[in-house]
């Protein structure tokens, strides 16, 4: 599988990285520890998590999908085999706090959850809430980087005004965004400003949580439970849903054309962007790994990013830039 290149670093890619935010929360360990075997005996090699997965469960403060994917990789033994990227700063009971000496103990604390002695990505999860400033919180990234317990540093959900403060203390290595059909608005900004600063983009939800794949309908959100956070979502809710759906029919031709299903072709249209080096996908069994892996090996063309366009075009749904330049 052709692997991508991470910014300006060392850090070969492939394009689909597996989001381990499930990991002690909707799954256990034993699933976990299925879908992490299938994923890298598929020959992907990323996965991505955080200290805060799963804090919404009741009673806990987060830390378990590292424990899971620490204990993974202690009992295969294919820490060899994987890239481990992870992140800091989401409330954890101190809000988004990015405190320098709150980054420190929660970087030793990853790194003896996921039972390794480097971090081969380590991330900011969210802006800063606590008014720690910009300097104490990007030098403390620097100095985990500079003392070899993280091989590099990035940042997520910021904005152009806090990577250019982040890059004039030392570069983003990465930046990881939102970014779907539906939510296209990095497009406009942060991805020029990625390509122009050789930092990567690893994206999430390039699925829009579920809503772009096949079988996706209304009554599913309907029937969803109260505390599911989709229901209050406005990409769930009409008149958004509607049009979601809509643009989600609309490429169904060109997954028949790929022979892969309209999930895959949501993801490999994330990946046709310059710049794009993955692109992360989650899964709740191992067999939901082979729904999603043929987008690692769509290229989709200029025709059909064209298409793809005219279908935004058409339906209204989501916002941002439709097609790159």
């Amino acid at each position: 599988m052709e692997k991508r290149r991470l910014g300006k670093s060392d850090l070969q890619l492939a394009p689909i990285m597996l989001g381990g935010n499930v990991f002690g929360w909707t799954i256990d360990e034993k699933t976990s520890f299925g879908i992490l075997d299938a994923f890298v005996d598929a020959n992907f090699n990323a996965v991505d998590t955080s200290d805060s997965y799963a804090r919404w469960v009741p009673g806990s403060r987060g830390g378990e999908s590292e424990s899971i994917i620490g204990n993974w990789l202690k009992k295969s033994g294919k820490r060899h085999k994987v890239l481990i990227a992870t992140k800091v700063g989401e409330d954890m009971g101190e809000g988004r706090s990015l405190k320098k000496d709150y980054i420190l103990r929660e970087c030793e604390t990853s790194l003896r959850r996921l039972q390794t002695d480097r971090i081969d990505l380590y991330q900011f999860h969210w802006p800063d809430q606590s008014g720690t400033p910009l300097a104490d919180s990007w030098g403390a990234m620097l100095k985990l980087r500079d003392e070899g317990k993280v091989r590099f540093v990035g940042v997520s959900n910021y904005t152009t005004a806090l990577l250019d403060g982040c890059e004039a203390l030392g570069h983003v290595q990465s930046f990881q965004p939102p970014f779907s059909l539906v939510r296209r608005d990095v497009a406009g900004a942060e991805l020029p400003w990625c390509r122009a600063h050789g930092a990567g983009v690893i994206v999430y939800s390039p699925m829009q949580s579920g809503l772009l794949t096949d079988g996706f309908t209304a009554a599913r959100v309907a029937a969803m439970p109260e505390d599911d956070w989709r229901r209050r979502s406005p990409q769930f809710q009409e008149p958004a849903l509607g049009r979601n759906l809509a643009l989600r029919d609309a490429l169904a031709p060109i997954a028949r054309r790929h022979g892969v299903g309209v999930g895959a072709i949501a993801v490999a249209w994330t990946l046709a962007w310059p710049g794009v080096t993955a692109a992360i996908v989650g899964a709740r069994s191992p067999e939901q790994v082979d729904g999603w892996i043929g987008a690692a090996g769509v290229t989709l063309d200029a025709s059909d990013m064209a298409l793809v366009a005219r279908a935004i075009e058409r339906t209204g749904a989501g916002t941002g830039p439709l097609a790159p330049e």
